[in-house]
């Protein structure tokens, strides 16, 4: 699973760009700013969500450009593309093989995890970040997660809806929207579990190393489509006074410990919890190959930077023939120990040179 050609179209600080990556290391070294982490953020979209930024769509569209972009590779076996076009800033287009399809339909073609910097506080911010990163494991294991979260989601904002607006809330109306937030949400509650369940179980069985070994649980709500259903019909009066749904898996929380210190994560040093979370990506993108046969796309962010040169040739090593791997620095020396194969650009103000 690896791109073997990227173009971006009016993408953030990127009017024009091209670029031939090969199917192991891609290295993009050039200043701040200079816009590497855009290429990153343009390699993410080509997945379902928001990116790794999270940004709106009108956001992403260059500064003096058309007003739209365009994010389109080629895989082994596809031709896949997204964007936006003039005048419609913030309506998603997604193409494969020249054909219009949903975003949902991207994980089928191609699984994307990444790293960045901004996720370094994700074991003390709020459940929902950490839920936001599981469910991006879970899709790489399973494609319909999105779909499912997708479904909850809308059917769960109507609900609040009614609850909210209406003296008289229509029962059947009400009925019909939690046996839809009952199915999906079950079905959303099982692949997390599972997700976890394997996942905890590759990390504990790791030895020691350079990256902390982590311990994974999903607290909060757990239950079948039964189950959830009855909570939501009980819950009605509850959930109007709150303006919110109070029960489901919108309200869990992945619960992450350091196994050799027995300590939750939150409570660790930013270098542990660094490490802890650099952990559980390299062996979830392992987990992945062997379940799937097809290693993910790996996106580091600015990962180099904050490791020691052991380290970094610890991370390169375990890395390498494990699919294709993006990383970004502003020094081309953090990357030396890279085995070779590299595919390595220089990033200066939108340009992109190989």
């Amino acid at each position: 699973m690896a791109l073997s050609r990227l173009v971006l179209t009016d993408f953030r600080n990127h009017a024009d760009a091209v670029l031939a990556p090969g199917p192991g290391f891609v290295v993009l070294a050039g200043e701040n700013g200079a816009g590497k982490t855009n290429v990153l953020e343009a390699v993410s979209l080509l997945a379902p969500g928001r990116g790794l930024r999270r940004a709106p769509l009108s956001d992403m569209a260059r500064q003096g450009g058309s007003g739209g972009f365009g994010v389109a590779a080629t895989l082994p076996d596809a031709e896949i593309g997204t964007g936006t076009e003039p005048g419609a800033p913030d309506r998603r287009i997604v193409r494969i093989n020249g054909a219009g399809a949903p975003a949902s339909a991207l994980a089928e073609r191609l699984s994307v995890l990444w790293l960045t910097p901004a996720m370094d506080r994700i074991f003390v911010e709020a459940a929902g970040e950490r839920r936001r990163f599981l469910d991006r494991l879970t899709l790489a294991l399973a494609p319909g997660h999105g779909t499912h979260a997708s479904r909850y989601e809308a059917a769960m904002r109507q609900r609040n809806r009614i609850l909210s607006d209406e003296a008289r809330p229509d029962p059947q109306w009400l009925a019909a929207l939690e046996a839809r937030m009952a199915e999906h949400g079950a079905a959303l509650d099982a692949a997390r579990r599972d997700t976890v369940a394997r996942l905890g179980a590759r990390l504990a069985d790791q030895p020691e190393g350079p990256f902390a070994r982590a311990g994974l649980a999903l607290d909060g709500w757990r239950g079948d489509a039964e189950a959830l259903a009855r909570d939501l019909a009980q819950g009605r009066p509850r959930d109007a006074a709150a303006g919110r749904t109070l029960a489901g898996p919108h309200r869990a929380d992945l619960a992450v410990t350091h196994l050799a210190k027995d300590q939750p994560a939150g409570l660790c040093s930013t270098g542990e919890q660094k490490a802890l979370l650099l952990g559980i990506v390299l062996a979830h993108a392992e987990l992945v190959a062997d379940r799937t046969g097809r290693a993910p796309i790996l996106l580091l962010d600015e990962v180099a930077a904050h490791l020691d040169p052991l380290r970094r040739a610890a991370l390169f090593d375990r890395l390498a023939g494990r699919g294709q791997v993006w990383m970004t620095g502003t020094e081309p020396e953090l990357f030396e120990a890279v085995p070779g194969g590299a595919t390595r650009y220089t990033v200066a103000g939108g340009a992109i040179s190989q």
